[in-house]
This record gives structure tokens, C-alpha cells and sequence, in this order.
């Protein structure tokens, strides 16, 4: 039998061409081993039964294929919070969390209404629930699978301000009668174009769902929608964040121009320097 060090030092080996094979090899060993990050420093001269052994090599062969290391460890950490993720919903990124860090700039934290569209996993509504607690929030996708594994992860998250509701776009909003109560509209909507998909690592093109990534030939088929709804269902002073493209900036700016009651637009810039969330003010 194998002891923990060992392994590690095989995963390590074998992912070597991978960006980050000392972390890779580690979650995926403490996957195996149900481990948290102490236990595994502590007790790397451990043996490991066969069995384990056996399923940390066929992990590693399931990253060497290219699956995503957060679907073979089916977790994910947004904004210190570890969720769950599995095949067919999207893997959250680091830099969506520029828009939690956006609303918390903007929130009093009192009882305020709080719509996430398309929350996938659910990790900007449960961000936002732990963070503002008095907050309500209505959180939607169009995937009945995103909506299963976003109640799954605020319940182990133990918040209870979150209704989720099934539905496209605005439709959830309608059918709840939802026109100006909304104090904040967030989403992080596809806007991945035809010809930027092709562009995509094969990690991204083999494993993560298409659609909510990709929104159409331009990649601004979903933002246009979510922009021309926004003024109905917020508020006066309410504020619509959503996330774009690296390169979309001045197409955004456009459409929101085009709509008057929509002021205030502002771009916001991710760690890497890009304009990555666009916001606008509801007028009064």
C-alpha cells in the first residue's frame, strides 16, 4: 500500500503539464480521502487502503482526458465559500465575483429585493445572501439541473433568504409581478460569440455547457434582452450589474445609451485590467 505522500507525489507527476500540478494532485487527493487541507499535512506518512489508491489513479486519469478539475472534485470556491459543481453547470469564475463585490458597494444591506438571473450554481446569490442577510433574493435559471444543485448549495450554506424559481430572462419577474420592486438586477449572462467559442481550450469546449457560455453570433444576444427588461422590474434608483466580455465595452455602452432611463452607466474594471462588469441606474 501506498502512503499519502507517495500518491501525492505520483498525481504530481503525472499532471506535471498542467498549470498547477502540486494543487491539482492535492484536491484531488483530498477528494479521495474525504481530507481537509490540515489533516492532509499531518498525515502524508499514512497508508492508503487499495481501494483509495485505486480511485485517486482513476481521478488523475480523468484530469489527464481533460475533464475539469472542479467537476472531478465536484467543488468549487467563490468568494471563500466552498460549492458544489457538477457536469452541465457552469464552473463560476473568479472574476464574477467583481460582481458581488459591486452590489456590497452599492447595498445598505437593508430589506432589499435581489434578482440573480441565470444563477447556475447559485454562488452570486449565496454570496450575496451571506453577506447581506436582511436582503431578499430571487435567484433564476433556465436549467431545472442548475436550479437542483443551486438549492443543494445554499442549504449546505444554511441561508434561507434565497427563492429560486425556474424560468428565462424575465419571465419568473412577470409571472411574480414584479414590475419596479427590484432594488438590484445582477447576472452574469452568456455573452461568448459563434467565432469566440472556437477559441475556447478544449477543457471549456468538451466539458462546460455550451449555452451558458455562448449567447449567439454576436455574443450580445442575451445582454440586449436583459438590458431593454431591466428598467420595468427596477425600482427608481435601482441598479442593473451584469458581466461582459473583455472586448464588448463600447457594443454595451451602446445599447445602454439607447435607453434613456437607464443612467449612471458605468464599467468596472477585473484584476486583469479588463472591463468586465457593466452597471446602470434606474432613473427616477
Amino acid at each position: 500500500m501506498s502512503t499519502i505522500q507517495e500518491l501525492f507525489q505520483k498525481g504530481r507527476s503525472l499532471l506535471k503539464d498542467f498549470s498547477n500540478p502540486h494543487l491539482e494532485a492535492k484536491l484531488i487527493l483530498l477528494k479521495c480521502l474525504s481530507l481537509s487541507e490540515e489533516q492532509f499535512l499531518t498525515s502524508l506518512d499514512q497508508r492508503v487502503s487499495k481501494a483509495q489508491g485505486k480511485n485517486f489513479n482513476r481521478l488523475i486519469s480523468k484530469r489527464l482526458t481533460g475533464i475539469p478539475l472542479s467537476y472531478i472534485t465536484e467543488s468549487k470556491e467563490f468568494w471563500s465559500i466552498s460549492l458544489k459543481v457538477s457536469p452541465g453547470v457552469l464552473i463560476p469564475r473568479p472574476e464574477t465575483e467583481l460582481l458581488v463585490e459591486k452590489v456590497l458597494d452599492c447595498s445598505p444591506g437593508d430589506d432589499e429585493i435581489i434578482v440573480d438571473i441565470g444563477t447556475g450554481c447559485g454562488s452570486i446569490a449565496i454570496s450575496l445572501a451571506k453577506e447581506l442577510p436582511c436582503t431578499r433574493i430571487l435567484a433564476t435559471d433556465i436549467s431545472r439541473k442548475a436550479l437542483r444543485l443551486a438549492r443543494m448549495n445554499a442549504s449546505s450554506q444554511k441561508v434561507t433568504n434565497i427563492t429560486f424559481v425556474a424560468g428565462n430572462l424575465y419571465a419568473p419577474l412577470e409571472k411574480l409581478q414584479m414590475e419596479g420592486k427590484c432594488d438590484f438586477i445582477v447576472s452574469n449572462p452568456p455573452y461568448v460569440s459563434e467565432a469566440e467559442w472556437g477559441t475556447l481550450t478544449s477543457e471549456v469546449q468538451d466539458h462546460e455547457p455550451r449555452s451558458a457560455l455562448v449567447a449567439g453570433e454576436t455574443g450580445l444576444e442575451v445582454i440586449k434582452p436583459l438590458i431593454q427588461g431591466a428598467p420595468v422590474y427596477l425600482r427608481p434608483g435601482g441598479i442593473l450589474l451584469f458581466e461582459i466580455g473583455y472586448s464588448q465595452r463600447d457594443e454595451v455602452q451602446s445599447i445602454l445609451h439607447s435607453f434613456p432611463v437607464l443612467q449612471d452607466v458605468k464599467f468596472h474594471k477585473d484584476l486583469a485590467g479588463s472591463d468586465r462588469v457593466a452597471s446602470a441606474r434606474a432613473g427616477k
